[in-house]
């Protein structure tokens, strides 16, 4: 089973292109299969997985608490992996084929308002520790920005930039490149980032715009940790992540009458579906300020 395993995530790795986080989710998936498989059938070979072993490891994943959307991104990792072994001829047939997908429970994205973003982008720079405050400024910016996943962001080098014409280069989920345009306020924090802050981090020459404290690529981790203490500077008491400031660009735009496919292109979505839920958080905004109505 391992062996397997090792060729399908080098597959979607060389030939899908797929992103390193893609893959590092798809094996940690892969792995909890594999391990429930050996501990309880002893089976340890594609081909000799069944149809009743692979609905009882779905059964295990209900009973250990895993929600349906975990399960429905389990269920979309073994799917794939079980058909490239039938076109790879290591495997006869598909033992999840005849599982249904798991219905996700659609919830609203959760997002800020404008008045909560512009706290986050005011809280002051720190005498002493200018160029780590100052490049935690220029994230932010450039992420409620333009909207990019915090992949995405991380992952921009100073060729990617094009600051003269005012946009990103930006590599997307399955090395998918779009021009993502950047703001005037952006602009200015990337320049001043770039001119007087970065060359205090840039121990390593390395060509990622946004370097951590030690000279390296900044880590999803690091930045995780970066806006939570900056909501927590700004008074903002609900959790915060970097998707969340995702959800609000897209949110901002459609409030303010951006129109739908527009937005689309900017986050990279390759369904419109999948953007279409922004529109539902617009609506549900609108009804909330209808209250106030003295009619309502």
């Amino acid at each position: 089973m391992d062996n397997a395993i090792i060729l399908y995530l080098n597959y979607i790795t060389v030939e899908k292109g797929l992103a390193a986080n893609t893959r590092e989710s798809y094996g940690r998936d892969l792995k909890t299969y594999a391990a429930f498989l050996k501990k309880q059938f002893d089976v340890t070979e594609p081909t000799a997985i069944t149809n009743e072993e692979a609905t009882a490891f779905f059964e295990f994943l209900s009973k250990s608490g895993k929600s349906k959307a975990t399960s429905a991104r389990i269920l979309t990792t073994l799917r794939n992996f079980h058909k490239f072994l039938l076109v790879e001829k290591m495997s006869d047939h598909n033992p999840v084929a005849h599982l249904d997908m798991p219905k996700k429970s659609k919830s609203l994205p959760k997002y800020l308002s404008i008045q909560e973003v512009d706290r986050l982008l005011e809280v002051p720079i720190r005498d002493g520790h200018e160029a780590i405050d100052f490049r935690n400024r220029t994230m932010l910016e450039v992420l409620y920005a333009t909207g990019m996943r915090v992949s995405e962001l991380l992952s921009i080098t100073i060729d990617d930039l094009n600051l003269l014409m005012g946009f990103i280069r930006v590599f997307g989920k399955g090395s998918k490149e779009r021009i993502v345009p950047l703001g005037d306020a952006a602009i200015e924090y990337i320049k001043a980032y770039l001119e007087y802050y970065r060359p205090y981090l840039d121990t390593k020459q390395l060509p990622y715009l946004f370097l951590n404290n030690s000279g390296n690529q900044m880590s999803r981790q690091g930045f995780f940790k970066i806006i939570k203490q900056l909501s927590q500077a700004a008074g903002i008491t609900r959790s915060v992540s970097p998707h969340i400031l995702r959800h609000s660009f897209a949110t901002h735009l459609l409030e303010n009458g951006a129109d739908l496919r527009s937005v689309q292109e900017l986050l990279g979505h390759s369904d419109i579906s999948t953007t279409q839920i922004y529109t539902h958080v617009s609506k549900q905004r609108l009804k909330e300020m209808y209250k106030h109505h003295p009619r309502a």
